[in-house]
Order: structure tokens, then C-alpha cells, then sequence
């Protein structure tokens, strides 16, 4: 009788080890998570002394059950006991928590100061003989784990690879040289809230005597508003250097948004022509924030009217073409959303007439020497609190009769 019970444990220990190599054979050959925890069950389940079992496995932020057998119970629809989660050692369970009453046993298993799992089993076996369920729950779910971190690394390294494309691509939609000129002076000071933003701004000479300027802020980030972005600039400069209208090229615009967004991504623009020769100010403000126009009498004008945001409605729901005859000496001070809407300690918003003030107060500075003090109040303005979004500026300035 004791060599027949010898010989069984010598058979069962054999088992084991072969199912354990076996194991290690599946994960050597990369075999699915899926797939390793069919094994898991089935080399459980072939082992006898584990009557009933509930593997749960912690899955972005939460428990789940990855497999089971020898209950009825649909244990993925169960959440763990708090009394489950609160044991650090293996041992014996006494719940009485509904459908968990079943199990008797709990092994928690943990990798280096994770918690990967707990095996819920009903057994009979003494405890000091589940060694080997201990070094199988070991073995798989740390081999389970190293997918998850090497699955989330490639997901990282993707996203950093899509990141460096997207930034490559915004890097060639500004212009590589603005005018600075006795005539005309243009400055533009973009930064960033992540490595890549979603503003954009552009200077296109039409001919000798005129000339667009533009800034814009596309909804999203990433990729995907990279590329929106890019063709939003190559066809609003292919459209401006074929001589079309600016109500055209604003229509165009639109289609072409909503066509490549499929509704998902928007664009605020503005957009303002300049001709010299009729001293003549033509824009459309689509939907954003309103630029400022300061006149050579001390005034100041908000240029908001135009049209509603490009991407948003198949034919934009109107359309107004705002023309400012004699205008010779001007100043025309673009922004984006994130400089105004900065916040500082106390909770309060940088906002629209704080900047108006100050650039009136110092328009008097060289446009470059403007950017600069504007930036720096800015800065000092939100002490501690991080920007909530991409900042861009851009100054257009015109003396027509020098």
C-alpha cells in the first residue's frame, strides 16, 4: 500500500514537471496570454486535487476573473471580496461572501511589489502540498505580466514614433521667413503646450503689393491634427497663389476639413488680406479668438466677424466679408486660446482685456522686443500653474505710405 502511495507521488510529481516545462516551452514560443491561461486551467484541472477554481488577474485598474472551472458561477461578472484583497500571504479562506464561500483557499501572487493575482482554489490537499500550484501561478503570470510591460513599451515607442512625425510635419507648416521691413513687419512667437501643437499661423505674399496672413488652432493633438493642419496649409496656399477669392478659399477650406476630419476634428482660423496699393484690409474671423486692430487714432477694434468654424457644418451657415477701406498705418496683434485663457495662483484668468491693455500700453516697443515682454509678463503672471495649451502670437504691422 505505501509503495503504491510512493508510486503515485513519483507519477504526479513527473506530471508536474512535465507540465511545467511545457509551460515554459509556450512561453519560449510566445504563446498568447489567452493561451496561457487555457493552459493554466487545464494543467490545474488535470492535477485532481483542485476540485473548484477562480484565477482573477489584475487588468488595467481592476480585477478580473481569467479563468475558472468546477463552479457554476460566471465569476467575470463577480468582483473580489474586500477580504480577498486584503490577504498578502497564502492560506486558508473562511468566506462566507455569497459564491466565494466555495473556495477554501487563497494564494496570492505577486511580482517583486506588484500584486499580479489571486488564486481562489477548493482543495483537500494539505497546504504544504501546493508547491507546485504556487510555481505554475508564478511561472505564467509573470511570463503574462512581461507581455503586458513589453506590449505597453511597443505602445509607447509607437506613440513616440508618431509624435516625432507629427512634430517633423508642424515644423514645415511655418513660414521660414517673415517680413521685417520699413513697410511691413511681421513677428510670430509660437510655443508649444506638448512637444507637439495643434496652432498654426502664415504669411503669403499674393503679389507685389498684397499679401494674407493667417493663425489658426485645430481641435485635437497628435497626429491626426498634425495632418489636418498641413493640409489646411497647402491648400490654403495653393488657393491663394492661384488668385481665388477669399470667400472661395474659405468654403474650400471647410470641405476640405470635413472631409478629411469626418467631424472629428475643427479648425478656428482667421484670416486677413492686405493690399497696399488700394490701402485696403479684407478679413474673415472663423470662429476664434477675436485679433486686435489698433489704429493710428488710439482705437481699437475686435475683428470677429466672418463665419463659424471650419470643419463643423457641411456649407458654413454663413459667410461675411468684412472690408476696412484707408487704412495705411496699422497694427494687427493675433493670438490663440491658450495665451488668454492661462491661469495664475489666485485662480484668475489671464483673459481677452488684460491683453488688449497691455499691448496698447506698449505698442510703442519693437515687435520682436513686444512678443518678449508679453511673454515674460505672462510668465510672471501664472507663477506656479502649468500653460493649459499651445500659445501663439503673431504682429502684423503696416506703415503703407513709407
Amino acid at each position: 500500500m505505501e509503495q503504491a502511495s510512493a508510486e503515485f507521488k513519483l507519477q504526479m510529481k513527473e506530471m508536474q514537471l512535465n507540465a511545467l516545462f511545457e509551460t515554459i516551452q509556450a512561453i519560449n514560443e510566445n504563446a498568447s496570454e489567452e493561451q496561457l491561461f487555457r493552459i493554466y486551467k487545464l494543467t490545474l484541472q488535470a492535477s485532481h486535487y483542485i476540485k473548484k477554481l477562480a484565477l482573477y488577474v489584475h487588468e488595467e485598474g481592476r480585477w478580473e476573473c481569467k479563468a475558472q472551472y468546477g463552479v457554476l458561477t460566471d465569476f467575470s461578472q463577480e468582483p473580489l471580496p474586500s477580504s480577498v484583497l486584503a490577504l498578502r500571504n497564502a492560506g486558508e479562506l473562511h468566506l462566507t461572501e455569497g459564491y466565494f464561500s466555495v473556495f477554501n483557499y487563497a494564494l496570492p501572487v505577486r511580482h517583486k511589489d506588484t500584486m499580479l493575482a489571486y488564486v481562489l482554489i477548493d482543495t483537500a490537499q494539505d497546504i504544504k502540498d501546493l508547491n507546485f500550484l504556487a510555481t505554475l501561478s508564478n511561472i505564467i503570470l509573470v511570463a503574462i505580466e512581461n507581455k503586458k510591460l513589453a506590449r505597453k513599451q511597443a505602445q509607447q515607442e509607437a506613440f513616440q514614433r508618431q509624435m516625432n512625425i507629427a512634430k517633423e510635419v508642424q515644423s514645415l507648416l511655418f513660414p521660414k521667413k517673415l517680413p521685417y521691413n520699413e513697410r511691413l513687419q511681421i513677428v510670430a512667437s509660437y510655443q508649444p503646450h506638448h512637444s507637439v501643437g495643434g496652432d498654426y499661423y502664415d504669411y503669403i505674399e499674393i503679389a507685389k503689393d498684397k499679401f494674407m496672413v493667417c493663425i489658426a488652432d485645430v481641435s485635437g493633438k497628435g497626429v491626426p491634427a498634425a495632418i489636418l493642419m498641413s493640409n489646411f496649409q497647402a491648400a490654403l496656399r495653393i488657393l491663394v497663389r492661384e488668385g481665388k477669392s477669399l470667400p472661395y478659399i474659405i468654403q474650400t477650406l471647410n470641405e476640405l476639413i470635413l472631409e478629411n476630419s469626418r467631424g472629428e476634428n475643427y479648425i478656428t482660423a482667421f484670416f486677413m488680406e492686405y493690399d497696399f496699393s488700394t490701402r485696403t484690409l479684407t478679413y474673415v474671423n472663423a470662429g476664434h479668438n477675436p485679433p486686435f486692430l489698433f489704429l493710428n487714432d488710439g482705437s481699437i477694434q475686435h475683428l470677429q466677424e466672418g463665419t463659424t468654424i471650419l470643419g463643423g457644418f457641411k456649407k458654413l451657415p454663413f459667410l461675411d466679408i468684412i472690408s476696412i477701406a484707408e487704412l495705411s498705418n496699422f497694427l494687427l496683434f493675433c493670438f490663440t486660446d491658450g495665451f488668454i485663457e492661462t491661469y495664475n495662483d489666485k485662480g484668475e484668468i489671464f483673459g481677452v482685456e488684460q491683453l488688449a491693455a497691455f499691448v496698447k500700453a506698449h505698442q510703442h516697443l519693437d515687435r520682436k522686443q513686444l512678443h518678449s515682454e508679453l511673454l515674460k509678463y505672462l510668465n510672471q503672471f501664472r507663477g506656479e500653474q502649468a500653460y493649459v495649451d499651445d500659445i501663439t502670437l503673431l504682429s502684423c504691422s503696416v506703415a503703407a505710405n513709407k
